[in-house]
């Protein structure tokens, strides 16, 4: 999730960091290893947490080993991997803080409960601090997603972390007036990722602004973005939704803008640019342009 949108950037040289493995010998993770290979990565050092993120900001030297500073940090992590990420912002670009996961579901009368039950618990599943957040117009909805919740989370695996996530503060059922009013909710929640079950869920949908990822529809659920789909799983949380994207092409690139101006051209608009400089008190700005347009060497 992270390489492939930095390979189709055109970003020449890729460094992944990942914890060491006792079971294997202080070594990565022979999964992780076998990704890497896929995809054409060959340096890949056995760092994790906010060590790897300052290794790859400041640079590392093991032996004949030299990890060269990046220009750019990306992936998610735990709370120290997100203050790392804050503490190196200015030192390299980094994609944002990713932190506990999110879902939130937005449902009228014509939903499924069980597929709304069980897409809440497989975000409950990630950390007892994951938000799973259920916004419906229908009180029988809720009633009956409850109901689901219920059977489902008490026969699941993980089913004491399903629970303490599901009964924490940033999870619940939101009761709204009208669809309108969900999505107006779903806006001002803008969740990392944002399940769409209702009647014309592509119309609801196009209404959304904040969000990380938009799953339209019943046969939609989060678990395709996760393994499948193709859409990028790094994703803001927390409500920077309104404000930031997720992790995708953009991320690894960035504008150089390019000015050109003939000899006619800098003469038709000198003068404005002069005017402005005087106003600024900033008079040799002006002698730059009047230097080539009014033939002053001085």
């Amino acid at each position: 999730m992270n390489t492939v949108p930095a390979q189709a950037a055109g970003v020449e040289s890729i460094v992944l960091c990942t914890p060491p493995q006792k079971e294997f010998g202080g070594l990565p993770h022979p999964t992780i290893l076998a990704a890497a290979s896929i995809l054409g990565i060959d340096e890949v050092w056995a760092i994790g947490g906010a060590q790897a993120l300052a290794s790859m900001a400041y640079g590392l030297t093991d032996d004949a080993d030299i990890l060269e500073p990046v220009d750019t940090i990306t992936g998610p992590g735990n709370i120290f991997v997100a203050l790392a990420k804050r503490a190196l912002q200015g030192v390299v670009g980094v994609d944002g803080e990713a932190g506990t996961t999110e879902i939130a579901v937005i449902a009228d009368s014509s939903a499924n409960p069980d597929f709304v039950a069980a897409d809440l618990i497989s975000q409950a599943e990630h950390d007892p601090h994951a938000g799973s957040v259920f916004i419906t117009d229908s009180p029988e909805l809720a009633e009956k997603v409850q109901e689901a919740i219920a059977r489902r989370a008490s026969a699941t695996k993980h089913r004491d972390r399903v629970k303490e996530a599901l009964e924490g503060p940033q999870s619940g059922i939101i009761l709204t007036d009208s669809l309108q009013h969900s999505v107006d909710v779903a806006n001002a929640y803008a969740p990392e990722h944002l399940e769409v079950h209702t009647e014309s869920a592509s119309a609801v949908a196009a209404q959304i602004r904040n969000a990380g990822a938009i799953f339209i529809g019943p046969y939609s659920p989060v678990p395709l973005g996760d393994y499948a789909a193709g859409s990028n799983h790094v994703l803001p949380t927390g409500g920077t939704a309104v404000f930031a994207s997720g992790l995708n092409t953009s991320t690894f690139m960035k504008v150089v803008q390019l000015i050109e101006y003939s000899q006619d051209a800098l003469a038709t608009i000198g003068d404005h640019i002069v005017t402005l400089s005087t106003d600024e008190d900033l008079p040799a700005h002006g002698e730059a342009i009047t230097a080539r347009t009014r033939g002053n060497n001085a």
